[in-house]
């Protein structure tokens, strides 16, 4: 851990650059991962920014061999909230410790920032984010980290109280061309353990190739699972997805992973588990129609849901990786068509494209002008 003295000096830094934008990511993988690509995307765009990403002391020692552009450098604040290691423990106390214990850090640490900061990119999860930048009169960006859907709920949450839409609880190189199924439940959320054996069991005896990313106890299912699987504790989940030998993706549905299947043109076998991962499946499923369901079922008269068997899931995956099916090359030909619109969208002159050069041309602007206000005080 590093002293006081060694983080300020980390951070005091000689400043080459008019412009400085300080990122706030949420400390979780869906949401340091976009603001991270963020960054990366500014970066080449305006080699001449400064941008300080802030994360906990833990957090930077995941990253800290991850490579990244000589003006993007890591600022620490201390490990004031849960592990990554056990947050899945307490999913809510860590939602609260993130939200009333990394405020102060996170002060001090713009308080010793050797260059004046233009902006913020903050994670909307990071809800301090707007009051530490207003008492600095500093302008604020929020990173979307979820879909445009799950946005639109939460923007007319009361609409949709009032008119009694609630409750929601009702609601590898050497494999053949698209034969793998990759399969990721998520970094920290997951099933029961009951849902989880029948999974491995259903996966195992579906006769399907596949490489599954298990952490935890989940990564025992490497016992057993034969020639046609592969189990690993981590993976370039993109690099992966990209590759000519998977052929679909079980998923919990979470906004990151949405959009990486999305961009390689990969269907999806949906698994939500929480909050916008729900509405993600729903839009996979019925709107984009890339994708089908893991389906769970209600007990009758109760909230607790019954299993999904072993052999309900043989049949699933079966279904859902046979390339000879109609349904499935109508699937995979959507996908494939989705694709080419997200690809557009990222390329010069696309929709992304086009908004990231005009948030960068906002934010450089205001820079300027502040710079050449103070320039003429002093001066006067």
């Amino acid at each position: 851990m590093k002293s006081d003295m060694d983080s300020t000096r980390e951070l005091e830094s000689p400043p080459t650059s008019v412009c400085h934008v300080v990122a706030l990511p949420y400390p979780g993988r869906g949401h340091i991962n976009p603001m991270m690509n963020l960054c990366k995307l500014l970066s080449s765009k305006k080699p001449d920014t400064l941008i300080t990403f802030v994360v906990t002391e833990e957090w930077h020692g995941f990253m800290g061999s991850d490579q990244k552009p000589h003006n993007i450098r890591f600022a620490t604040v201390p490990n004031l909230i849960p592990s990554e290691l056990v947050r899945a423990n307490d999913f809510l106390g860590f939602m609260e410790a993130v939200n009333t214990k990394l405020e102060a850090p996170v002060e001090q640490l713009l308080d010793r920032l050797e260059q004046p900061v233009s902006a913020i990119v903050a994670d909307p999860f990071v809800v301090w984010a707007t009051r530490v930048a207003s008492r600095r009169n500093i302008p604020v960006a929020s990173l979307w980290p979820m879909s445009a859907s799950v946005f639109s709920v939460l923007l007319h949450i009361e609409t949709l109280e009032q008119k009694g839409y609630f409750p929601l609880n009702n609601v590898s190189d050497s494999q053949p061309k698209h034969s793998v199924l990759y399969i990721s439940l998520g970094s920290f959320l997951s099933v029961s353990k009951a849902q989880m054996d029948e999974i491995v069991a259903g996966v195992q005896n579906s006769g399907a190739r596949f490489l599954w990313v298990a952490r935890g106890d989940a990564s025992k299912l490497k016992d057993g699972v034969g020639d046609k699987g592969l189990v690993v504790s981590w993976c370039d989940q993109l690099r992966v997805l990209c590759h000519d030998s998977i052929g679909g993706f079980w998923s919990h549905c979470g906004w990151n992973s949405t959009l990486e299947a999305v961009y390689a043109g990969v269907p999806i076998l949906t698994c939500p588990i929480f909050g916008d991962q729900i509405l993600n499946a729903k839009k996979i499923v019925e709107d984009w129609k890339i994708g089908c369901r893991v389906l769970k079922k209600k007990k009758k008269g109760f909230e607790e849901e019954d299993l999904v068997t072993r052999e309900e899931i043989v049949q699933l995956v079966q279904r859902f990786m046979d390339l000879e099916s109609k349904e499935g090359n109508e699937m995979r030909e959507r996908a494939k068509q989705l694709q080419e619109t997200c690809q557009g969208a990222i390329a010069k002159g696309g929709s992304s494209d086009t908004n990231l050069n005009a948030f960068i041309k906002d934010v450089f602007h205001k820079t300027i002008k502040q710079f050449m206000t103070l320039y003429f005080l002093m001066h006067d």
